[in-house]
């Protein structure tokens, strides 16, 4: 046994660590935190994909709302056929329109969260 210490030998066990990759191609999450070429790109494919979801949503809302003055200018004085066309004929698909927009949203960005999971 050496009589210095310092010259002593240690022996760590351990489970063996993922060497790193080579450093001409770094990881889509560290592309996006470092904001390089490719990370704004992943970014901005997210957003095209949020917007293009939101344009079909605002498409179908335009054709769902835009025409009732007609409607309503059709329908007889004090019917109370207004209130009663609102409440089960817009709201509900309103309220279907909205949340078919929020899963769209979440499954574009589980999508993107995907592309860029370390595995």
């Amino acid at each position: 046994m050496p009589s210095d210490p310092t010259e002593r030998r240690v022996v760590v066990t351990g489970v063996p660590r993922r060497t790193p990759r080579p450093s001409g191609h770094q990881r889509p999450r560290t592309e996006i935190d470092e904001q390089t070429t490719l990370g704004h790109t992943y970014v901005r494919s997210l957003m095209r994909s949020q917007l293009r979801a939101a344009l079909a949503v605002f498409a179908v809302l335009v054709l769902l709302v835009a025409p009732l003055p007609l409607v309503f200018a059709a329908m007889p004085d004090g019917a109370g056929l207004e209130w009663a066309l609102l409440g089960f004929g817009v709201y509900p698909p309103l309220v279907l329109l909205a949340r078919r927009h929020v899963r769209r949203a979440e499954r574009n960005e589980q999508d993107l969260v995907r592309l860029v999971e370390d595995r």
